[in-house]
């Protein structure tokens, strides 16, 4: 089992960000249903002022862009040769953050650990917590040397539509879903239009909203512990969500209190709800 905090906090990053192995992550995203062109204006809100240093990654530009669902994990080549060019390589500490509630940084600190580098954390609180440590910013482009990036691929924190759909049928796993209670019990819309809402039978409601302070950062390991005690003794724990971003926060939330095996199902509700005669429940 992995041990260490999955965090830094924004001072940790300042006294830190000139150190040569340090590599910051600009993970902003902006799903395509809250703006007219989502990638245009994640973009902007990159350029227009980031963490001296950081590059920016895009979870809906890295990632499988033949499949229909958004975001599914790109290949191991892919990923490796948009890691290498952003100076994203082995031996490097890296620290990704977002303008969000952890949602981007949290499934990019993911992307990394299931291509195998392990050396990743995401910072506490993210872009509100830096500006609020008076943290430098600036609007330039970093420019950046290739790393060599090995990829290791983790099999064990990827899980399949086919995979699920066993998990399901036999009923002897845990799956914790990460959307909002009222997408989980049917009672709510889904954002994407034309897609149900419900869960999948045996799955487990645990809003990612609950993992996070009302100060905006992540809930301690002693926060956590009486929300996630209920799964702590269970063999195999699978996460899911809308389209397999928010899902990421159950990850980071079973790593803080020690758990490094937790899996993440990458075409989540999106994919399951899609699937003729995918069977839903409602409760």
């Amino acid at each position: 089992m992995e041990s260490g905090d999955p965090f830094v906090t924004a001072d940790w990053l300042k006294s830190h960000l000139s150190a040569p192995d340090i590599r910051v992550i600009d993970a902003t995203w902006v799903p395509p249903w809250a703006a007219t062109d989502a990638t245009k204006a994640r973009r902007k809100l990159y350029l227009d002022g980031h963490i001296p240093g950081a590059v920016f990654f895009d979870i809906d530009d890295i990632a499988d862009t033949s499949s229909e669902l958004p975001h599914m994990i790109p290949s191991p080549e892919k990923f490796s040769s948009r890691a290498r060019k952003m100076g994203l390589g082995d031996g490097k500490t890296l620290i990704v953050y977002d303008r969000g509630d952890y949602v981007a940084s949290a499934r990019v600190w993911w992307m990394f650990r299931l291509m195998g580098h392990n050396d990743v954390k995401v910072l506490d609180g993210g872009w509100k917590a830096w500006l609020e440590a008076d943290g430098a910013v600036e609007d330039l482009e970093p420019i950046v040397s290739e790393r060599h990036f090995t990829v290791r691929v983790q099999n064990q924190l990827l899980k399949t539509l086919d995979q699920m759909q066993q998990m399901v049928a036999e009923g002897n796993s845990t799956i914790l879903d990460a959307r909002p209670a009222g997408r989980f019990t049917g009672k709510d819309k889904e954002p994407r239009a034309g897609l149900s809402s419900g869960h999948m039978p045996g799955s487990c409601s645990l809003p990612s909203g609950e993992l996070i302070a009302k100060n905006g950062l992540f809930k301690s390991a002693e926060e956590l512990a009486p929300i996630l005690k209920a799964y702590e003794a269970d063999n195999q724990i699978t996460a899911s969500c809308g389209s397999g971003v928010t899902a990421a926060l159950i990850l980071l939330a079973f790593f803080r209190i020690g758990r490094d095996d937790v899996a993440l199902y990458d075409g989540s509700w999106t994919e399951w709800a899609s699937q003729p005669g995918a069977p839903i429940a409602t409760s």
